[in-house]
């Protein structure tokens, strides 16, 4: 079986790499270790990605056969929040470990009929949309390495572990 265990740090581009197929998944596939997925060419393939790796749209991955796939991330059912005080609210989300995704002026979630009715009562304007759906990382930040210790790479931020 092929098997996914690497994801490029690169985009095609960069190196004029040939993109050989697709993998469209929605966020709960591109981050869930051991998933069983169907590639757009039809072969099965199986995610087997280090744990804590998320697969973002337009990530190259390779397959065990050396061939460069590109992650699509799939449209989804969420709730569109706008209005109130967003950086509250999506401190309140992440506290209650709610994937969010935080846009100009907007958040999105998964659609959840306990938020649908909750949101609204903090004043909040709250639609449905069906979009890609990218949640920030887990742990505030994500920029392709792992650390244990403080410093600075202009992101205006420490690590305090």
């Amino acid at each position: 079986m092929l098997e996914i265990k690497s994801k490029l740090k690169t985009r095609a581009a960069a190196y004029k790499l040939e993109v050989k197929d697709r993998l469209e998944l929605a966020f709960a596939e591109r981050s869930a270790r051991g998933a069983l997925v169907r590639l757009a060419s039809g072969a099965d393939v199986k995610l087997m990605l280090p744990a804590g790796e998320v697969l973002r749209g337009g990530d190259l991955v390779t397959a065990s056969d050396g061939r460069v796939i590109e992650i699509v991330a799939a449209r989804e059912k969420l709730l569109h929040v706008e209005g109130g005080a967003l950086a509250k609210v999506a401190y309140l989300l992440g506290n209650h470990h709610v994937p969010t995704q935080i846009g100009d002026g907007f958040l999105r979630v998964p659609a959840d009929p306990g938020l649908e009715a909750a949101l609204p009562q903090l004043g909040l304007r709250v639609s449905h949309v069906e979009e890609p759906f990218e949640p920030e990382p887990v742990g505030g930040h994500d920029h392709g390495h792992e650390h244990d210790h403080d410093h600075d790479h202009g992101h205006d931020h420490g690590h305090h572990h």
